[in-house]
């Protein structure tokens, strides 16, 4: 089964998972994103890869919500949520594309992404990364909210082994859990270190993991 069909499938039970398969979930998501903001001048349009049913957008809407956003995911009954979640709100609008091919055709100086690239080769995140910096004006952010596997593979057991237990203990069904556990056969995770290199060789000036705890972290690059 491929990511479009996996993911569609899911699609009205995911934000309420989701919580629940991560267990750093609001550090990860709101803590992180009140940091960056609060660092940076407020972006004019923000690009969300692989943005599902529009969850990180949301908690960049609550610290910018004068920004414009498109949201790109390669499925749509995953948008169809987030288009219920944004109804009212007009600087909100939708691409259905996979932005593996191409970015949105339009200006952008923010591209944020959360648990969407590590379903790619690396190959394919290097092709990403350079598209993006190309896309970006001088100073544009490109943010990544990811899982990664360690460098180490030994440490790497000790962070699956880790997660693992912490979702057989929560309150997931079966099913859920079955559906994870054939999600996480599309991951090809990379280390964080591995995609700050990669970010490095893409010519970005800044990168810097700001924030990680276990299996997930984020990376900001800036132009």
């Amino acid at each position: 089964m491929d990511i479009e069909k996996q993911f569609n499938m899911i699609a009205e039970e995911y934000d309420g998972n989701r919580r629940k398969f991560i267990p750093c979930f609001d550090d990860f998501y709101e803590g992180t994103t009140k940091f960056i903001v609060s660092n940076i001048n407020i972006p004019k349009r923000i690009i969300d890869l692989g943005a599902g049913t529009g969850l990180l957008t949301y908690f960049w809407y609550q610290q910018c919500p004068d920004s414009e956003y498109v949201l790109v995911d390669i499925a749509d009954e995953m948008l169809n949520v987030a288009r219920k979640r944004f109804n009212s709100i007009g600087n909100i609008s939708y691409q259905v594309m996979n932005y593996i091919d191409k970015l949105p055709d339009t200006t952008y100086d923010t591209v944020i992404s959360a648990l969407s690239i590590h379903h790619l080769e690396d190959e394919d995140k290097i092709k990403l990364f350079s598209r993006i910096y190309d896309s970006l004006p001088k100073g544009g952010l490109f943010i990544n909210y990811d899982q990664f596997c360690a460098e180490h593979f030994k440490m790497n057991q000790w962070l699956d082994s880790y997660w693992e237990n912490h979702i057989a203990n929560s309150e997931l069904t079966d099913k859920d859990i079955e559906l994870w556990k054939e999600r996480r056969k599309l991951d090809r995770e990379c280390s964080i270190e591995h995609e700050v290199d990669m970010l490095k060789e893409c010519k970005f000036e800044i990168v810097k993991c700001v924030y990680s705890c276990q299996k997930f972290s984020v990376v900001v690059a800036v132009k």
